[in-house]
């Protein structure tokens, strides 16, 4: 989301930065790091306003996560100043642990492990980096897609086995891909398909009847979840985990695919019923799945997903790159100049609806 949104009668941006003072005598804002981002990433930040009062406490708090009481009372006392926090997991507690916050920045684009009943009620600002991973995660679509129709899992099993099967792989031109949210992400992933020569449907909560979007062919409400998946080769879930969207995809969605596509989810792994997944992968009723998401992460070892060979998986890294601290502080940074000025922020969620 790229407008501020009211928390408690006043717009998150005012909110966010309504301390602003200019001249001299405005005061200092005091910034503190909670996860290892870098030198260059921490010089991009004190670069931008000698007001900016920036603490680096990565450490710390790895170390309280690891059990050390000590280093827990000392980030204690960093954090009892925290104007703002920013960091891509967050301490236990952070509300109570921080009188003066405003803003919290998190470093990824989905939010529904910060959004307990106390951050949801609280008029601290939470923002988030949506649009950085439209790139990395579209190509991973795109890497699995073909993965799949050049039965790449199977030539890895023919040179384990040193054997040799001259099979007939498919194409991507001319199917159907049926993109379940389109957020930055889908509309890459519909961007990189149409390219490919594919037929694009997809889902979005505010479309309605013949409404139209860029590089896809059909844009359903989502409501119309069942056309979409009965029409589909590739269903792709890249939609964040809310309460109207967990377990979006159970027994009867799975129903609705048909034999031959595969379910590709990139979002939140909560977003799907695992168990009935499995079943249906193992019955043969829908061809694969490509899974970078869980419900619980690491993967549990009973997991029947582990064995079943139409399954590839990944985990959790879909949106990665190797310059994605810098990338995530730029969203930061710029978002801080806002701040510094009294202009709304960029990316605030909408802590009720989880976006």
């Amino acid at each position: 989301m790229e407008a501020g949104r009211p928390i408690k009668k006043m717009s998150a941006g005012k909110q966010a930065g309504s301390r602003r003072k200019s001249g001299p005598a405005a005061l200092p804002v005091n910034v503190v790091v909670v996860s290892p981002i870098g030198e260059e990433c921490l010089a991009q930040i004190r670069s931008i306003s000698r007001r900016v009062k920036l603490t680096d406490a990565s450490e710390l708090a790895r170390v309280e996560r690891k059990g050390d009481l000590a280093a827990g009372q000392r980030l204690d006392a960093l954090l009892a100043g925290a104007e703002i926090v920013y960091g891509q997991s967050l301490p236990g507690n952070l509300l109570a642990r921080t009188p003066g916050l405003r803003w919290v920045q998190t470093m990824s684009a989905g939010v529904d492990r910060f959004l307990d009943e106390v951050m949801v009620q609280s008029p601290v600002v939470l923002t988030g980096v949506s649009g950085i991973h439209a790139t990395p995660i579209g190509e991973f679509v795109l890497g699995l897609m073909l993965m799949f129709v050049k039965k790449a899992p199977y030539c890895f099993q023919l040179k384990q086995q040193r054997g040799w099967d001259r099979f007939m792989p498919s194409v991507l031109r001319g199917k159907t891909v049926g993109i379940v949210g389109l957020g930055a992400i889908g509309r890459e992933i519909a961007r990189l398909a149409k390219a490919f020569g594919m037929r694009v449907l997809a889902t979005r909560r505010s479309a309605v009847k013949n409404m139209r979007a860029r590089h896809v062919d059909v844009l359903l409400p989502r409501e119309e979840l069942g056309q979409l998946l009965s029409e589909s080769d590739f269903v792709v879930l890249s939609l964040p985990l809310t309460s109207e969207t967990g377990s979006l995809v159970g027994e009867k969605e799975l129903r609705a695919m048909k034999r031959t596509a595969y379910l590709i989810n990139i979002g939140r792994g909560g977003l799907v019923d695992e168990e009935a997944l499995a079943r249906a992968l193992e019955e043969g009723r829908i061809a694969g799945a490509g899974l970078d998401v869980f419900a619980i992460e690491p993967l549990p070892a009973e997991s029947r997903l582990w064995q079943l060979p139409n399954v590839i998986f990944s985990p959790h890294i879909a949106g990665g790159m190797e310059d994605y601290n810098l990338r995530a502080t730029s969203v930061f940074a710029e978002n801080l100049r806002r701040y510094l000025s009294g202009r709304k922020l960029r990316n605030v969620i909408d802590k009720k609806k989880g976006y």
